[in-house]
């Protein structure tokens, strides 16, 4: 290392400024070698500082992209909801059935068809909690999604309504016996074609409520199509 001397003046309480104190102070600078190495570690740490950054921004592009959320409940896949109704005892009844259980057993149907096809048509003291809404929201991924739907011509995109369970807890106990209807129904049931029986939007309902804590819960075998084409009691809210 190699010096350099310098002058200074040194502050001080008794000093004016007519009389300054003055200090000698000895500055150091770094030899070619060091300021080679000191060279080389700036440029090293600039080129990190600048990978850095552009991870980071990399990242921020990354997390403002339309991804999709974490997957629920109702998504999780049919053969696991299939397999924890069965657990859980879900029965499925067919619509004559199910008119006896709700005039002869205090049954509550619970209709998870959209609002306005409840209102159209439903079972006598049937209560409408849907399962699916339109979509609300505007977020990245939610605008994606109208996108997608507007690609098939669909303008009337749903979703899954994070406040059904919620919805069914404030209008029906956890003892309350549930008979869950939707349009088509599904089935668990078996059958060359479909060896895990079909999903449908009363079956995710049946599922979400057992996982809720309801136990009495059966599932409308046939879907209120079935109801309306047997001459079933209707009533109408149009």
């Amino acid at each position: 290392m190699a010096g350099l001397t310098s002058i200074v003046q040194k502050p001080s309480s008794s000093s004016s400024s007519l009389h300054p104190n003055f200090q000698t102070v000895t500055l150091t600078y770094p030899s070619k070698s060091t300021q080679e190495h000191m060279s080389c570690s700036f440029k090293s740490n600039s080129a990190k500082t600048s990978s850095r950054l552009r991870s980071a921004s990399m990242g921020l592009r990354i997390r403002s992209a339309a991804t999709k959320p974490a997957k629920s409940p109702a998504e999780e896949d049919w053969k696991i909801k299939r397999e924890v109704l069965l657990q859980k005892r879900v029965r499925s009844v067919d619509v004559k059935e199910a008119l006896r259980l709700q005039k002869e057993n205090s049954f509550v149907i619970l209709d998870v068809r959209p609002e306005a096809e409840f209102r159209e048509a439903h079972p006598p003291d049937a209560i409408n909690v849907q399962i699916y809404r339109l979509i609300k929201e505007w977020t990245a991924w939610d605008i994606a999604r109208r996108v997608a739907f507007a690609f098939f011509g669909i303008f009337s995109g749903t979703e899954e309504n994070p406040e059904f369970l919620q919805s069914v807890e404030s209008q029906l106990s956890k003892d309350a016996k549930i008979i869950v209807a939707c349009t088509a129904g599904g089935t668990m049931r078996p059958s060359q074609n479909l060896p895990e029986g079909q999903q449908s939007r009363s079956l995710i309902a049946a599922y979400l409520l057992v996982l809720g804590g309801y136990t009495n819960v059966y599932h409308l075998e046939g879907g209120l199509y079935t109801w309306f084409k047997e001459g079933l009691p209707v009533v109408s809210e149009g």
